[in-house]
C-alpha cells in the first residue's frame, strides 16, 4: 500500500493539475449542464452535472483495472519485470510532470489510435443529449470517460503499472477525482479556473515530477537495502 500511495498522490495530482487540458476536451459537453445556469436552476443543473462526471469516472475506473490486469498478466509471465516496472512508474510519473508544466502532448499517437474507437461510441453519446434525466447523464459520463486524452492515457499508462487490478481502478479513480473540481465547475467559473491554472502550469507540473522522482527512490533504497545489510555484516557491526 505504501507503494502505491504516491502514484495515487500523482494520479489526483495529474487530474487536479491537469484541469486546463480537460476542459479543453470536455469542456463542451459539462458545459452543457452549466449552460444559462441561474440560482433558481442550479439545484436541477449541479445534480446533472455531477452525474454525468461520475459516470466518467466510473469508466476511468473500468479501464484502470483492464489495463492493470493486462500489467499483472505480464508480470507474471516475466517475474523480472516486477522491480523495472516500479521504476517505470516512477519515470512515468515524471514524464507526465513535463507535459503538464510545458503542455506537450507525449501521447498523441496512441490518442490516433483512440479516436478510431471513439468514433463508433460518438453516435451513443450525442443520443444522450440533452441530458435531461439523472439517467440519461450518468450515461453520456460513462461514454464519454472514452473520449481520446493524452491526459487520460498517461494516467492509464500509471495505473498499468500497478499490476493489480484493484490499484489500477483506484489509481483512475483518484485521477478522475481530481478533474471533479474543474469539470463540475465549468460554465460557472470555467474561464477564471483555467486561467488559474494555466498561470501555474509549470508549478505543478514541476510538483508531479517531484512525486515521481520520490516514488523511483522508494525502490531504489529496498535494493539497496539488503546489500547494506550484508556490508554491515560482513565488517562485523
Amino acid at each position: 500500500m505504501t507503494e502505491l500511495l504516491p502514484i495515487l498522490a500523482a494520479a489526483l495530482a495529474t487530474g487536479l493539475l491537469g484541469s486546463a487540458h480537460c476542459l479543453g476536451m470536455c469542456g463542451g459537453i459539462s458545459g452543457l449542464f452549466a449552460a444559462g445556469v441561474t440560482v433558481a436552476s442550479i439545484k436541477t443543473q449541479l445534480p446533472l452535472a455531477i452525474a454525468y462526471n461520475l459516470g466518467r469516472v466510473l469508466s476511468y475506473a473500468f479501464l484502470g483495472v483492464v489495463v492493470a490486469v493486462i500489467g499483472s498478466t505480464t508480470v507474471s509471465a516475466i517475474p523480472g519485470l516486477a522491480g523495472p516496472v516500479r521504476l517505470a512508474s516512477g519515470a512515468l510519473i515524471i514524464l507526465i510532470g513535463l507535459q503538464v508544466a510545458f503542455n506537450w502532448r507525449l501521447l498523441a499517437a496512441v490518442e490516433t489510435i483512440g479516436a478510431t474507437f471513439w468514433n463508433r461510441l460518438a453516435p451513443y453519446a450525442k443520443g444522450l443529449i440533452p441530458a435531461t434525466s439523472i439517467a440519461r447523464a450518468t450515461g453520456l459520463g460513462l461514454i464519454w470517460g472514452w473520449l481520446p486524452c493524452g491526459l487520460v492515457y498517461s494516467a492509464l499508462l500509471l495505473a498499468a503499472t500497478t499490476a493489480i487490478p484493484a490499484s489500477g481502478g483506484l489509481v483512475m479513480i483518484a485521477f478522475g477525482l481530481g478533474t471533479l473540481p474543474a469539470m463540475v465547475l465549468t460554465g460557472l467559473s470555467a474561464a477564471k479556473l483555467s486561467a488559474f491554472i494555466s498561470r501555474n502550469r509549470i508549478g505543478a507540473g514541476l510538483l508531479i515530477v517531484a512525486i515521481g522522482m520520490a516514488t523511483i527512490t522508494m525502490p531504489l533504497i529496498t535494493w539497496m537495502a539488503p546489500d547494506a545489510h550484508v556490508h554491515m555484516t560482513e565488517s562485523g557491526h
